[in-house]
């Protein structure tokens, strides 16, 4: 909200459709977080856009804050509505900018960025530059921060866990008794726990899911990587046993072995840190050496319950990985997994 409680994405769609009328467009929303779903996920506007005769009905995604690494959200959210999907943000940098009109993603931001591709009108603006702090990011909570996204993903992998006892979920989660707390605590009014029939349960995992990827990208996993390496050869993959090294799969050679459609090409590595010599000696066996562009990266675990194949991250991490690379083919293994995952959630 800004100080006048106006929402931080309506504020962004206001903009950004002031900036395209100002482009000669006519532009107007025709509703805000409409009702009508694709699956069970709602975006966040219906927005028709003009030129001449030429009258669009957009499905629109509003963003703050983005980035490359959660801009796979978006552009998986997008993909159901083809060329009638389109993106605002507050903000569109150059790159992004050329990752979208690479996939043909039309899109506008509030500072005058933009790209359409229509029979009778092209625009493709980048490089307008915002004012510092225009817009900040849309705020839902501590729940979303640090600790709480520990406490979040193990929920959201275990759904039963949410009503055990605040010590269970700590242990699960990795993280102090307290923060399970004050997590739990401010889950009910953001709308995704409530008590049925005298139990906890997780509400609107769909829509928990997709915030914690985005929260995840930006809050979370850059504080978790150790570091990139560079690998010999692609070879040591078929040998090495991860779990020997308190080491698991994850992003892309964890997605290959779940969706058979990815052949990776960056390999991530989750390996405990608690557990001194592992990371060494799994260099040492894979032949891997420091490198900050290489193709192996290895990342911090921050779970500390069982997943289904003992060899893998959880499938919900995978898909937050993969969405993180903001790479097409990355993505479109993430929607193979993202209908696994949803059907889990019941």
């Amino acid at each position: 909200m800004d100080k006048r409680g106006i929402p931080a994405d309506k504020k962004v769609l206001d903009a950004v459709l002031a900036r395209l009328r100002a482009l000669g467009l006519t532009g107007e929303a025709v509703e805000h977080q409409p009702r009508v779903e694709t699956g069970r996920y709602r975006p966040d506007a219906l927005v028709r856009l003009g030129h001449g005769e030429d009258q669009t009905l957009y499905t629109v995604e509003v963003k703050t804050a983005l980035r490359p690494a959660n801009l796979g959200v978006a552009m998986l959210q997008l993909q159901p509505y083809g060329d009638a999907g389109m993106l605002f943000a507050d903000y569109v940098t150059p790159q992004i900018a050329e990752i979208l009109k690479a996939q043909n993603i039309a899109f506008a931001d509030a500072v005058g960025n933009a790209y359409i591709n229509r029979p009778t009108c092209y625009i493709y603006i980048k490089g307008e530059k915002p004012t510092e702090g225009a817009y900040a990011p849309k705020q839902i909570g501590r729940a979303f921060q640090g600790g709480g996204l520990r406490v979040l993903f193990a929920l959201m992998c275990n759904r039963g866990l949410v009503n055990e006892t605040y010590r269970a979920i700590a242990k699960a989660a990795g993280v102090a008794h307290g923060t399970v707390g004050w997590v739990m605590a401010e889950l009910p009014g953001l709308g995704f726990v409530g008590d049925i029939a005298d139990k906890r349960r997780l509400l609107q995992p769909e829509r928990l899911l997709q915030q914690w990827v985005e929260a995840y990208a930006r809050k979370l996993r850059p504080k978790l990587v150790v570091g990139r390496y560079q690998a010999a050869d692609n070879e040591w993959q078929k040998t090495i046993d991860p779990i020997k090294y308190g080491a698991v799969w994850g992003g892309e050679n964890a997605a290959a072995k779940l969706t058979n459609i990815l052949r990776p090409e960056i390999t991530t590595l989750y390996i405990r840190n608690a557990e001194p010599g592992q990371l060494h000696a799994l260099m040492h066996a894979a032949r891997l050496r420091p490198d900050a562009a290489g193709n192996v990266e290895v990342v911090n675990r921050f779970w500390e319950f069982e997943q289904d194949a003992p060899e893998l991250a959880p499938h919900i991490l995978v898909y937050a990985d993969l969405l993180a690379t903001g790479d097409a083919r990355c993505i479109e293994a993430a929607r193979e997994l993202h209908g696994e995952i949803v059907a889990r959630f019941g």
